[in-house]
């Protein structure tokens, strides 16, 4: 389930290896507490510490006979271990071992892509102090509305990049759960206080209530952060993939040496990478679909959450992993150009005056409607007809006897649309 491509670190978390050696950390964890509890030979331990050895191929091979895989987990350690392997898995039962570990490789899987939405951050923020000043057009339903800044707009990809890192510091709390409560959680075998301490040792908190499993109300929580964090890189490939289209051509992904962008077109330059980020979000979507049905399990549990977490998990936070870094490669070389902005705002720098003029008309006393209505007229008239709205607003007795030329030239001054700009870069802690 690892995808092509993918960055060995997080791809490393899912392998068979990672996730029996997070196993065996769990028992040694649960036999160095009965040590202390005087229900283990300290001596046991010393000689588990020093044979406990995982051989995946081995476990793999009892496990196609014994079809089961703790049982084949705990057969390879007899073997590498010898008698003191009796002391091990002493009063759990397979999910206090499995739950337990998974919230150990989910706990490192959240560290990873935490790291990564920092490195994106830092991205953006450069990108965003770079462009700070840069005047382009504001769209609304893809329409010109007012001026903007290029680094405002990517000051917003900041920000919300800021809520996705809270989000993956919180539900990595979340996940950072334990249990070794028994078949059905009610501690026949062990003592909440064993929970606590082998849990302490793992850096885990006890689960709350358990059944035989953690709740999965708490990995699909995961799985939702992770979807979030995958929608707000759509919405910054999406911003990309329109400003790279060819009439609007403000920003486009970076366009490597000796890279091809069409078999037929040899003129084609794509946003190939964006658009393989938005592709990944469905997926990150739809998983956590998912993670959401997995919830609801028959009475203490059943195995159907398994099949599915064992695809889910692996293939979210490792396409997730894989869309950060590679939205941080196209933000570090994204190509911006701020005259094609210039040149695209001049189509409608009358027009964003609009607003300017309705507000100073209803402060001179006008009613709001008529108002409206008055400068509707003359921008629709001025862009039906290629004409000048300035020239029309200017020229008519109704705008000249209410507001001063100076007030009426203000009005098309974009410097006043930026005069803030500088405080929404505060509140977001660009720097």
């Amino acid at each position: 389930m690892i995808p092509r491509y993918s960055r060995p670190e997080m791809a490393d978390i899912w392998t068979d290896r990672n996730r029996l050696e997070r196993m065996l950390e769990v028992e040694i964890a649960a036999a160095e507490v009965m040590v202390k509890e005087a229900r283990v030979p300290a001596r046991a331990l010393a000689i588990i510490k020093k044979k406990a050895k995982i051989n995946v191929g081995r476990i793999q091979a009892i496990e196609s006979r014994v079809k089961h895989d703790v049982i084949a987990f705990l057969t390879q350690l007899e073997e590498a271990i010898g008698p003191a392997a009796r002391y091990l898995h002493l009063g759990l039962t397979s999910s206090d071992v499995l739950d337990t570990a998974l919230a150990l490789q989910m706990r490192q899987a959240a560290d990873l892509l935490i790291r990564d939405v920092q490195t994106l951050r830092k991205t953006a923020a450069a990108l965003a102090l770079k462009y700070k000043h840069t005047p382009t057009v504001g769209r609304t339903h893809g329409v010109h509305a007012e001026p903007t800044t290029f680094g405002t707009k990517v000051a917003s990809w900041y920000a919300e990049l800021g809520r996705d890192e809270t989000r993956l510091k919180e539900v990595r709390a979340v996940i950072s759960r334990g249990k070794l409560s028994g078949a059905v959680g009610t501690f026949a075998h062990n003592t909440p206080a064993f929970e606590a301490r082998v849990c302490k040792i793992l850096k885990l908190e006890p689960e709350t209530v358990a059944t035989q499993v953690i709740p999965r109300d708490r990995h699909a929580d995961f799985m939702c952060a992770l979807g979030i964090v995958g929608g707000t890189l759509e919405r910054i490939a999406v911003e990309i993939r329109h400003l790279q289209r060819t009439e609007v051509l403000e920003a486009e992904e970076p366009f490597t040496e000796g890279q091809k962008g069409s078999s037929a077109m040899p003129h084609k330059r794509n946003p190939i990478g964006c658009e393989n980020i938005c592709g990944l979000s469905r997926l990150l979507r739809s998983n956590t679909q998912a993670a959401l049905e997995n919830m609801a399990l028959w009475h203490e549990r059943d195995i159907s959450h398994s099949s599915v977490e064992r695809v889910i998990l692996p293939d979210s936070t490792i396409l997730l992993d894989f869309a950060l870094h590679r939205m941080d490669g196209i933000l570090s070389g994204l190509r911006v150009y701020p005259e094609r902005m210039r040149q695209n705002l001049s189509k409608t720098e009358e027009f964003v005056a609009s607003e300017k003029i309705l507000l100073a008309l209803v402060k001179k006393g006008m009613a709001r409607q008529e108002a409206y209505e008055m400068i509707q007229k003359h921008a629709l008239h001025a862009w039906m007809n290629g004409t000048s709205f300035r020239s029309l607003v200017e020229s008519d007795p109704a705008f000249s006897k209410r507001l001063t030329a100076r007030e009426l030239a203000g009005c098309f001054d974009l410097a006043e649309h930026f005069r803030h700009v500088g405080d929404i870069f505060k509140r977001a802690g660009i720097k």
